[in-house]
């Protein structure tokens, strides 16, 4: 008989998928609570059954915006696969290294994000997709790589990082981005996955039952998304940036602390 997975996975779950499909972050959610509530699983396992709930709530969200949404494929689908490949190669090296060489760097990062964001105040209000120059093109491409790479690898903001990638390089909106960053993610989460999965590093009971919320979060995210505009995923991307810039930063402090 398998045992009961724990209340607070699901919850985390659930909270997860709402928030990535908004805004992204909720790995910052979803990690910590398998770290806590499974702290003899391997690493590398509690890892692999995050991209699998994320993979589920983050698909889930996808096809919702992609109902309403008008994205531009012929630019997104590369972007998506070569996110893929980066993302492969992170999951392969989190499985030799400890993800917790990311987890300083995560509020460093962050904090650029929001800086940037506030000191571009009609950033993401308006959508005008533009073709990129050569030198736009490949600064879009590496970031997008580095990005994927850093999923695979570790994880959580990985959906903030995205929308902020698709604002400022290629003139979305805040909504839109949104679109194009799930679809991006799933891609991600699906190649870490395979790897993870192909190598035995996924608790998959746990995994399923967090996918489940994952998706149940994700639907009323992508409604509320939708629903309210890019202007209100503009104010709450903000406002979740910087909660997830305080919470990183005291993760990082209590690793250095017990280090």
């Amino acid at each position: 008989m398998l045992d009961p997975v724990p209340l607070t996975l699901l919850v985390a779950g659930f909270a997860a998928g709402a928030l990535d499909a908004i805004v992204g972050g909720g790995g910052l959610i979803q990690l910590p609570a398998l770290f806590a509530a499974l702290p003899v699983a391997a690493p590398a396992a509690l890892l692999g059954t995050a991209k699998l709930a994320g993979l589920a709530g983050t698909a889930s969200a996808a096809a919702r915006y992609v109902r309403s949404v008008t994205l531009p494929w012929r630019m997104l689908l590369p972007a998506a696969a070569l996110a893929a490949l980066a993302s492969l190669g992170g999951a392969i090296a989190a499985t030799q290294l400890s993800p917790r060489l990311f987890r300083p760097l995560v509020p460093v990062a962050l904090c650029a994000v929001l800086a940037y964001t506030l000191a571009h105040r009609d950033l993401g209000r308006i959508h005008a997709p533009r073709r990129l120059d050569p030198r736009g093109a490949r600064a879009g491409i590496a970031m997008i790589a580095m990005v994927g790479f850093y999923d695979g690898f570790f994880g959580p903001g990985t959906g903030s990082f995205l929308m902020l990638l698709f604002i400022r390089y290629y003139g979305f909106d805040f909504l839109n981005a949104a679109a194009a960053a799930r679809v991006v993610n799933v891609a991600t989460n699906a190649a870490a996955l395979g790897w993870f999965g192909s190598r035995g590093y996924v608790l998959w009971p746990i995994g399923v039952a967090m996918a489940l919320a994952n998706v149940a979060g994700a639907q009323l995210g992508t409604r509320l998304a939708l629903r309210r505009g890019a202007g209100f995923v503009r104010v709450l991307f903000v406002a979740i940036v910087s909660a997830l810039i305080a919470k990183t930063a005291w993760d990082a402090l209590v690793l250095l602390a017990g280090s």
